[in-house]
């Protein structure tokens, strides 16, 4: 079956249930290695019956295989806008085109995140992020750079914090500070994970601590970080 048409039978599918975060669940995908892979963000489409990758401001495409088994078509399917595009933030090997063209290949291997808008190409700080997490009932988001852990909740003053990371195994992480009187514990699980406001596909789960305050949500890793 050609992709275009998977693409439009896939679309007719509901979206699955929103993310329910588990602390410890275990991976389900074994860690292999990076090497000769890259990480980009750009634009999946279905053309000509076959899935196609185009990097943020650039004219080269690449025709996707997906080696890693990602789950990507469906998951682009469910996403796609009006324009049968999604903006994906992936890794995998990237060949160049043998004839010096602008088509290559692009071996798929990880999936980051998926949105249905394709604005995220135009994030400034993506490159200096190295983790956004967000959720909702109320609305919080945590930033982390190289300047540190940076905590919003509605209803909540800011708090910019130093932190420290502690691995857990298995891909999970969590961030911790004890700053101005707060605890805050941010823990991360390899998970996918939707958000419930935009429909955004995300590869990790999250839950937010502060103090005795416990909520869940879901988080990617930005261009600082390359797990």
């Amino acid at each position: 079956m050609t992709v275009a048409r998977c693409l439009l039978l896939m679309a007719a599918l509901p979206l699955f249930g929103g993310c329910q975060f588990m602390p410890f669940l275990k991976s389900d995908s074994p860690v292999s290695s990076t090497a000769g892979q890259t990480r980009m963000q750009g634009v999946l489409m279905g053309t000509g019956g076959q899935l196609i990758f185009q990097p943020c401001n650039e004219p080269r495409r690449y025709f996707v295989t997906d080696a890693g088994n990602t789950g990507v078509l469906q998951e682009a399917a469910d996403l796609a806008n009006v324009q049968g595009q999604v903006f994906a933030d992936l890794r995998g090997r990237f060949d160049a085109s043998s004839s010096g063209g602008t088509e290559g290949q692009l071996s798929l291997q990880r999936v980051y995140r998926l949105e249905r808008s394709a604005a995220a190409c135009k994030d400034a700080h993506f490159k200096q992020t190295s983790l956004v997490a967000s959720g909702e009932k109320p609305t919080w988001r945590v930033t982390v750079g190289s300047k540190g852990m940076v905590v919003e909740r509605e209803g909540q003053p800011q708090l910019a914090l130093p932190y420290m990371e502690e691995q857990v195994g298995d891909g999970r992480f969590n961030l911790s500070s004890e700053a101005n009187g707060q605890r805050v514990e941010l823990w991360i699980a390899p998970q996918r994970c939707v958000d419930p406001v935009t429909d955004a596909v995300q590869f990790h789960s999250a839950e937010l601590r502060v103090n005795d305050q416990v909520q869940q949500g879901c988080a990617y890793l930005g261009g600082a970080r390359n797990d």
